[in-house]
């Protein structure tokens, strides 16, 4: 039986650390999802993720509902991402798309198509409101239910799939404008 988040959180508290590893590995892909629908870039949502880890570890006592350690995470990892975004306005460097992806020597040419495929697929989510990308993220690419979903943003999830159903429909929209703008 898997152990409960307000279990782990209170091992932690009693200074167990391998019950934060768990935490960690429990949520960082959803942690991740979140970030990466604010952020629109991966680095940085690797980076505000990393940091809002750190930050949730450092103020474990503050979390008041151990059992909705991943409710208080999430609003922890989107702080760090406005933090970010913040960061990313005023700094002076652009950020170095390709250095992150290693070529597949076999395939180059699929390579250029995902990378494509990612550019045009981010570029149409940053239309999307926060709350969309945050479910499209959690629905489409973690796998998580609309209860789920509304549990941990906080709405109903009758709300979750009104907020992925329009989502999904402004994203056919934008890609369909951007495809048909190409030809």
């Amino acid at each position: 039986m898997t152990e409960s988040d307000a279990a782990l959180v209170a091992r932690v508290r009693g200074g167990d650390g391998e019950a934060f590893g768990t935490l960690v590995q429990r949520h960082l892909r959803s942690a991740y999802a979140v970030a990466l629908a604010q952020l629109g870039e991966e680095a940085d949502a690797h980076d505000a993720v990393q940091d809002a880890f750190v930050t949730a570890l450092k103020r474990l006592e503050e979390c008041r509902k151990p059992d909705q350690f991943g409710s208080w995470l999430f609003s922890i990892v989107r702080n760090r991402a406005r933090d970010h975004r913040r960061y990313r306005a005023v700094r002076d460097a652009l950020p170095l798309d390709a250095a992150g992806e290693v070529a597949n020597r076999e395939s180059p040419l699929h390579d250029a198509e995902n990378a494509e495929l990612r550019r045009d697929l981010l570029g149409a989510m940053e239309g999307l409101t926060e709350l969309q990308r945050e479910v499209i993220l959690l629905y489409d690419f973690e796998g998580w239910s609309h209860k789920e979903i509304g549990d941990r943003l906080g709405i109903s999830d009758g709300s979750a799939r009104v907020h992925l159903f329009n989502a999904r429909r402004a994203l056919r929209e934008r890609l369909t404008e951007r495809h048909r703008e190409e030809q």
